[in-house]
């Protein structure tokens, strides 16, 4: 492992790849001729995510020309979430840029994003306004997923689903990705008072190489929403979520068997006549005893979660780093 005496950086790139090859060697000198201009120390954190093609071998061949270069390689494919986590596990930046390998964002907007975070923004999102996708996989599923973030968290941006953002550092240090989770950063921080911003930027086609966009990934995606949702406005009290949905439905079993009950005593009427609406009553209490009991077991669960903050989503083979690594990698 070699080592150095480099100043730590104020900026910290970070790019997952997964079977890039024809993108890394252009995006990496895109970035570098961007970044040099501007004057300020930074970091370039590429995250090989399992590639099966040249990219692991085209960075290990960067890594050794530039020290400003640190290289993760995974195991496997993990996905884009866990790549981005794993980059920023390890970023030292007080700014932190994600964005994809594919050429399809710009490194000359880079700016762009710093001058908003020099205004004291928390977040700087990138917004594609004018999309040049597939009109059925990419854009009428991501205004879909956009709106209806927009509506469940509160937070007003307009493109959730971009990769290319600007985050603090400080405001990434308690978020803990899965899933598709990396596209509802905003949404998933917004708790913590931070302020958000976004920026046009441009909707490049891509010109070389596989996109890994499928179909499957909008059904992961809507999942997600409902995961994001809960995480905003129940994670810490899941129980008034449960035990509300738990006490309508108890209350109206017990109302059912109440009418029930005085109908029997005071107006002649007959179980039998009314088996089925008993038998629906207690449906409904029991499925509301165990709502409440299901939110007392979420809310022990949520506290466990909170005091017991370090599953990882990744597994990193190898770490190529210039400068000292830390003795126990970031939980």
């Amino acid at each position: 492992m070699k080592r150095s005496r480099t100043k730590t950086p104020e900026i910290s790139i970070v790019v997952p790849f997964y079977n890039e090859e024809e993108n890394v060697e252009e995006l990496y000198q895109r970035l570098t001729k961007v970044l040099v201009r501007l004057g300020r120390a930074y970091e370039l954190i590429f995250v090989d995510d399992g590639s099966t093609d040249g990219t692991r071998r085209l960075l290990g061949g960067i890594f050794k020309k530039d020290r400003r270069v640190q290289v993760i390689r995974m195991k496997k494919n993990f996905g884009q979430t866990a790549g981005l986590q794993a980059g920023f596990d390890y970023a030292r930046g007080d700014i932190i840029i994600s964005m994809d390998g594919d050429l399809q964002h710009d490194p000359a907007e880079i700016p762009l994003f710093l001058d908003k975070m020099d205004e004291g923004f928390d977040i700087v999102s990138g917004w594609r306004k004018k999309r040049v996708d597939n009109p059925f996989l990419r854009k009428f599923p991501s205004w879909v997923a956009n709106r209806m973030m927009k509506f469940l968290s509160g937070v007003a941006i307009h493109d959730f689903g971009t990769t290319y953002k600007a985050y603090r550092r400080s405001a990434l240090k308690n978020v803990r990705l899965y899933g598709e989770l990396h596209r509802f950063i905003p949404a998933l921080i917004s708790r913590q008072g931070v302020k958000i911003a976004e920026i046009p930027i441009k909707n490049i086609v891509r010109l070389r190489g596989k996109s890994k966009y499928g179909l499957s990934r909008v059904r992961r995606v809507f999942f997600d929403l409902l995961t994001v949702k809960f995480m905003i406005s129940f994670i810490d009290r899941p129980l008034q979520l449960f035990g509300l949905i738990g006490f309508i439905l108890g209350g109206i079993g017990f109302a059912i068997a109440a009418t029930i009950t005085v109908g029997f005593y005071f107006f002649g009427w007959h179980i039998r006549e009314n088996l089925g609406n008993l038998l629906l009553a207690v449906f409904l209490m029991v499925v509301g005893i165990q709502l409440i009991m299901t939110g007392l077991l979420a809310e022990v669960i949520s506290r466990i979660y909170h005091a017991s903050h370090k599953i990882k989503i990744y597994n990193a083979e190898e770490l190529l780093f210039h400068r000292p690594l830390p003795e126990e990698k970031p939980d």
